[in-house]
């Protein structure tokens, strides 16, 4: 049987833990990961209702998109929701997995899902973050360079964007003496040697630098591996919040507002005034999404798709813009659709479940 281990190295190839936001608690709050999974059961929360329902379909492992542990506890008993939650799924040996911000910042997460959900074309990240790459510099004999690279770009360096095994490399001289200790790959004790090298540069994620140095020392044929790393002001175009995109046609506003209700299935939306311009480019942001309102003007958007907008913040259209509040549940519930067509296609003998339970605690009258 399939441990919990391989689906959470599946979900976090996709999803990196490293790119959740710092104030979140994505990743395995309950169980074991050396569990055999008997079942999967995908939700947008972990509700105690979520996880009756998960001991009744055989399943010992719940993904959720929100973490049922997102503050510190300090008790953990029955008085409150997320209590009788962990509780239960402690004493049924069920595993809770959260796999939240760190979806919502990646493409093909949380927020591309609604763009395609709405029918945009030319899906980007609307605000991509900086300080998440590194450069690594070394310097390689040149017979030996394409084995050095191919190892590295194993490891996780050398992807951008849509290209795979990107890299830089010149050739020069590079210059040493071994000393009575060493035990050189080329050259002889004290003896001053030249050798036809190259200098190799990648990219890479930073949080793969040590994977991708060990790979390096590994496959480097010297004793001491000259090399130095660099963290990149850049934007990291692959990871980010919200997402923008393109309508294939513009659609009147009011047009666009009832796409985007039978699409979300919301039964309300609360909207800004409308600019009697037609909508053609949509940011979108799953959740809680007003911080991103000023990143949607500056993109050119139109209209901008989220949640959880407090009465001042609506004032920050400015007429520039339209603000649409589809309600947090009904923004990100298809996340766990998003995730059961992931996973499927890696895992298709495991029996995923899409949770019945409705845990939105907001209602409409």
């Amino acid at each position: 049987m399939v441990p919990i281990s391989h689906i959470v190295q599946y979900l976090e190839a996709w999803a990196p833990a490293a790119y959740q936001e710092s104030y979140d608690n994505a990743g395995l709050i309950t169980g074991d990961m050396h569990w055999p999974v008997t079942g999967a059961l995908l939700s947008l929360d972990a509700t105690e209702e979520v996880v009756d329902e998960a001991i009744e379909r055989g399943c010992n492992l719940v993904i959720a998109h929100h973490p049922i542990v997102f503050k510190g506890l300090k008790k953990i008993n029955t008085r409150s929701y997320v209590g009788r939650a962990i509780v239960k799924a402690i004493k049924h040996d069920i595993a809770l997995y959260a796999i939240h911000t760190n979806l919502d910042n990646v493409t093909n997460g949380v927020n591309f899902h609604i763009a395609r959900r709405l029918g945009l074309q030319n899906i980007r990240i609307l605000a991509p973050k900086k300080q998440l790459l590194q450069k690594l510099v070394t310097f390689v004999p040149q017979e030996n360079t394409d084995s050095v690279l191919a190892a590295l770009h194993q490891a996780g360096a050398g992807q951008i964007g849509n290209y795979n095994n990107c890299s830089f490399r010149v050739s020069g001289t590079g210059a040493f003496t071994p000393n009575e200790a060493a035990n050189p790959h080329i050259g002889a004790a004290n003896r001053r040697e030249e050798v036809t090298e190259e200098r190799i540069e990648v990219l890479f994620p930073a949080f793969l630098s040590g994977k991708v140095i060990q790979a390096l020392r590994q496959a480097h044929p010297y004793e001491e591996v000259a090399y130095y790393l660099t963290n990149l002001e850049n934007e990291n175009q692959e990871v980010g919040s919200g997402a923008v995109g393109e309508l294939t046609e513009p659609l009147a506003e009011m047009e666009f507002l009832q796409r985007l209700k039978n699409a979300m299935q919301t039964g309300c939306i609360r909207y800004t005034a409308l600019r009697d311009k037609p909508v053609h480019r949509v940011a979108v942001c799953g959740g809680t999404g007003s911080f991103l309102t000023g990143e949607a003007i500056r993109a050119g958007a139109d209209l901008f798709v989220t949640a959880d907008v407090k009465y001042h913040e609506f004032f920050d259209a400015e007429g520039r813009i339209v603000i649409a509040d589809i309600g947090h549940y009904e923004s990100e519930v298809f996340t766990k659709e998003l995730i059961y067509t992931y996973l499927s296609e890696k895992f298709p003998n495991i029996a995923l479940h899409l949770s019945d339970v409705v845990t939105n605690p907001i209602k409409y009258f």
